[in-house]
């Protein structure tokens, strides 16, 4: 199956990137090369992009898809909370531009076998970079009731995180959940049928919750996003699409923080505490994508982008 994934928001974020012909620009998930076929299309003479990510197919389909620019493309598999110490290694301190889409590809959740997605009948996996040991099986079949619940409500906001959680358990003690079927019918099970009617598909919020939990998502944008900032040169913009609002909640608060990192009690007249501004939100409220673009791909509908820029 080839790597397909509709990058979402893609002009907005272009736009919002500004991007310099003799930039360095860094695509923190490359997936399938979609932002970054854009970005590098812009690229001349001394102008750089490097592009993360952890999956090896991504890695592979972004190589066939961005060929027409190898010349000024350098592709790294690796997790992209380990991108400064990775661009440190090829001789860059600083980027002029940073964009993170942090949407499981479409390739990913339609790749049966991986087992991100509650519409096939496959192995529990989850993983993004199969090099990781974790896997969605290993948190089903080995965290005690209260970790699993805690993962339910926490990462999918599920409101019968309490019973899956219990189900699971009980389910477990006769033999493993092995597949991401048999942990669709656990699931139904502990979902009221009167609430299964609406809502959507029954799955969805564990399944998110589990993945994100597999791939420590959360932890490494938290852990990230001062990092981006620093490696930006001044007037360099970091643009961020979520699809969930737990990572949105992220994006903002860690923006926010960066503008204004004051800590001085705001009766001070003077600040005494000594943090600068690192520079300026430019969404004051998220992008969101238009009518048509949710029209035409379903998977854009939760979509926000937020941007940075580093001062001047």
């Amino acid at each position: 199956m080839d790597f397909n994934h509709t990058s979402v928001l893609l002009e907005e974020t272009i736009e919002h990137l500004r991007i310099r012909p003799e930039g360095i620009y860094l695509d923190g998930t490359l997936g399938g090369g979609g932002h970054s076929c854009h970005i590098a299309s812009k690229l001349r003479g001394s102008g750089r992009l490097l592009g993360i990510d952890q999956d090896d197919a991504a890695i592979e389909a972004a190589r066939l898809r961005l060929k027409p620019y190898e010349e000024r493309i350098t592709l790294i598999r690796d997790n992209y909370r380990n991108a400064r110490q990775a661009l440190k290694l090829l001789g860059i301190e600083q980027v002029d531009g940073i964009v993170l889409d942090l949407g499981v590809s479409s390739y990913q959740l339609d790749h049966a076998e991986r087992g991100f997605s509650y519409k096939y009948d496959t192995a529990l996996d989850m993983r993004m970079d199969l090099r990781q040991s974790l896997t969605a099986a290993d948190i089903v079949n080995g965290y005690t009731e209260m970790e699993l619940y805690h993962v339910m409500k926490d990462y999918g906001e599920e409101q019968f995180a309490k019973n899956i959680a219990k189900h699971i358990v009980n389910a477990r003690k006769d033999k493993p959940i092995e597949t991401t079927g048999e942990l669709n019918e656990i699931i139904k099970a502990a979902i009221p049928a009167k609430m299964r009617a609406t809502g959507g598909h029954p799955s969805k919020r564990t399944f998110q919750a589990i993945r994100i939990e597999c791939n420590k998502e959360l932890e490494v944008l938290k852990e990230s996003l001062d990092d981006f900032i620093e490696m930006l040169n001044p007037e360099g913009r970091l643009c961020i699409i979520t699809f969930h609002s737990l990572e949105d909640r992220i994006v903002k608060t860690a923006f926010r923080r960066n503008e204004n990192p004051c800590t001085c009690p705001p009766d001070f007249p003077v600040c005494v505490c000594g943090q600068a501004s690192r520079g300026r939100v430019i969404t004051r409220k998220p992008i969101l994508p238009s009518e048509e673009e949710v029209a035409s791909n379903k998977r854009a509908k939760s979509a926000k982008l937020r941007v940075f820029e580093k001062r001047g």
